[in-house]
């Protein structure tokens, strides 16, 4: 099963939505509780202050989060660098993905970017099973200049989601990709998309967040790239 990891600022009363915790409900899930600190504020003393109020309410999360279906741990940290600390428990728990958590309840359609340099193997294999036996319908979308030459590749893709049950439409589109993104996300309630697509930092950890806030969108699950060398086996 995959494992997905969740962050949540949980001192700022941060949650996670009712439809993420549904939708993760054929997942393993590990709820990332952190507090990021200022740079003269060691850690053990934060953790010293904050700990046990931390705690109660990633426990609160984590049981949620088993009752909607998946299994559920969670960790606390107190950190000075939201994005290295996110980067290096999602290496120690082998995180399939991470959720970018945004307000949602049920999710009945999906959009699914593989545009950019992406695994589209990696984020079918994690749409089929985070999907699994549910009524959710899948929009693939392929953006940029190389889209129509592409269109192999999609068909492939979607062609993999329909034999594993899934009602699976595709896209395209000639703008760049975050745009089309941002095009194609009304009428979907949720978006799934590769670590290593374009804007996808800024998208994650600076201003582009807002943007997606802006246009409405409901969670983003970010699937990993697979870092693991290729064999050299003859």
């Amino acid at each position: 099963m995959s494992r997905v990891l969740v962050p949540v600022e949980v001192l700022a009363g941060k949650t996670v939505a009712p439809g993420l915790m549904s939708l993760l409900g054929t997942m393993d899930v590990t709820v990332l509780g952190y507090h990021v600190l200022p740079e003269q504020t060691p850690p053990d003393q934060a953790r010293h202050q904050y700990e046990e109020r931390a705690t109660a309410a990633l426990e609160d999360l984590s049981e949620e989060f088993r009752t909607a279906g998946g299994a559920a741990d969670h960790r606390l940290v107190f950190t000075h660098d939201r994005e290295q600390t996110v980067t290096r428990v999602a290496d120690e728990i082998d995180a399939n993905a991470f959720a970018i958590s945004g307000m949602t309840g049920d999710v009945d359609d999906l959009l699914v970017s593989l545009s950019g340099d992406v695994n589209i193997d990696r984020i079918i294999e994690f749409v089929i099973d985070l999907v699994g036996d549910r009524d959710i319908d899948v929009t693939l979308l392929l953006a940029g200049e190389a889209a129509e030459a592409s269109g192999h590749g999609l068909a492939a893709a979607a062609s993999r989601l329909r034999e594993a049950g899934i009602d699976t439409g595709t896209s395209t589109a000639a703008g760049s990709p975050f745009d089309s993104l941002m095009d194609a996300v009304p009428g979907h309630d949720a978006i799934v998309i590769g670590e290593s697509a374009p804007s996808l930092r800024s998208l994650v950890f600076g201003d582009d967040a807002e943007r997606v806030a802006a246009a409405s969108v409901g969670p983003v699950l970010v699937v990993r790239r697979d870092d693991e060398p290729e064999s050299t086996e003859p």
